[in-house]
């Protein structure tokens, strides 16, 4: 079994097991504290260490992270209350917001921060601190600026700064929902231009769509609020609708499996937390282990490792989740092999 910030291959969604099990993973991570760190997090227990937490949005993806991040740390034995504090800040969709968190972090004396998606770590890059940065849910660190440039995942960065990818396999993704969904041939996603994750995922998505022999129709939004307008004239253009790792749409994807209710036009997701809010599934990361993933880079550094010797990189477990309930919503007949598939089923 791999560590989540280790780096196998990617898998296709053909069965079970592909998502490694939190209480597993937590429990590792607690026996493996105990049995190799035991004086180190003794050490650390008597300081009380400083974290700023930034995020773009509150979503369900973003939430999880935040979650996982802390639990990551825990394990480690660093525990809220104990010898850690944090300082928790929501830019709620605004970068300019994010950039504020960035200078107020600067003069907070930190000893390190947690930056979660891309915009609120490109905040703190511009913002010139030179605290230990470990960013998560970011989707590719080298465009964004967050990393060197011609480094790869598994890689030093020799900077303050380390962290977690989220890059998702977006042909694996496409593929799966496309033989879910054979009869539709017009796809629909909607996107923030101005968010550089969601631009990298939509080339992927088009490229996929070319090979797959299928349309994509684009919608941009500037705002969480323009979203539900944007489905609801999306929906009338095309077949079904799957969404790239973009925050200003998945933060108001409720409004989107709305409209996608309505029209009967079936909406898949890239990311699990986002089945249960109403896309019929997701082939996709459970951000809970991304945030751990950060959370373990993060003790590594508060335990005097220079953030620029923990390699960067992805977390590459994905799993399968598919919600009946939706399916039934928007009008989507699920098979019994897709369904036997599944690594999670709900509704």
């Amino acid at each position: 079994m791999h560590p989540p910030d280790m780096h196998p291959s990617v898998q296709s969604p053909t069965g079970t097991g592909l998502l490694l099990s939190r209480r597993r993973l937590i429990g590792a991570g607690v026996a493996l504290a105990c049995a190799a760190h035991g004086p180190a997090v003794l050490a650390q227990s008597r300081t009380m260490v400083r974290i700023g937490v930034t995020k773009i949005v509150s979503h369900a993806a973003l939430d999880a992270d935040e979650k996982g991040f802390e639990a990551g740390l825990e394990s480690s034995g660093f525990k809220e209350g104990v010898n850690v504090t944090y300082l928790r800040r929501n830019a709620e969709g605004s970068v300019a917001r994010a950039e504020a968190i960035a200078q107020e972090f600067m003069a907070a004396k930190l000893d390190l921060v947690h930056a979660i998606a891309t915009p609120t770590a490109q905040a703190v890059m511009r913002s010139g601190s030179r605290v230990p940065l470990v960013f998560s849910s970011v989707t590719d660190p080298v465009r964004a600026g967050l990393v060197p440039a011609g480094s790869a995942p598994g890689q030093r960065t020799g900077t303050h700064v380390t962290g977690l990818s989220d890059l998702w396999p977006v042909q694996l993704q496409m593929e799966t929902y496309a033989r879910a969904l054979p009869q539709a041939k017009v796809w629909g996603t909607i996107y923030n231009p101005a968010e550089s994750n969601s631009l990298t995922h939509l080339q992927a998505m088009r490229d996929s769509a070319k090979r797959l022999g299928l349309t994509l129709q684009e919608a941009t939004v500037a705002s969480s609020d323009q979203v539900a307008a944007a489905a609801q004239a999306l929906v009338t253009k095309v077949q079904a609708i799957t969404i790239t790792s973009d925050n200003t749409t998945v933060a108001s994807l409720e409004d989107i499996a709305r409209a996608c209710d309505a029209a009967k036009v079936p909406l898949f997701a890239g990311d699990i937390d986002s089945v249960a809010r109403g896309a019929v599934m997701a082939y996709g990361l459970d951000y809970f282990l991304v945030g751990y993933s950060a959370g373990k880079k993060a003790a590594l550094v508060l335990k005097g490792i220079k953030p620029g010797d923990v390699p960067w990189g992805p977390v590459e477990k994905f799993s399968l989740v598919i919600n009946r309930r939706a399916a039934r919503a928007q009008g989507m007949v699920l098979q019994p092999d897709l369904l036997a598939r599944a690594d999670k089923i709900i509704g």
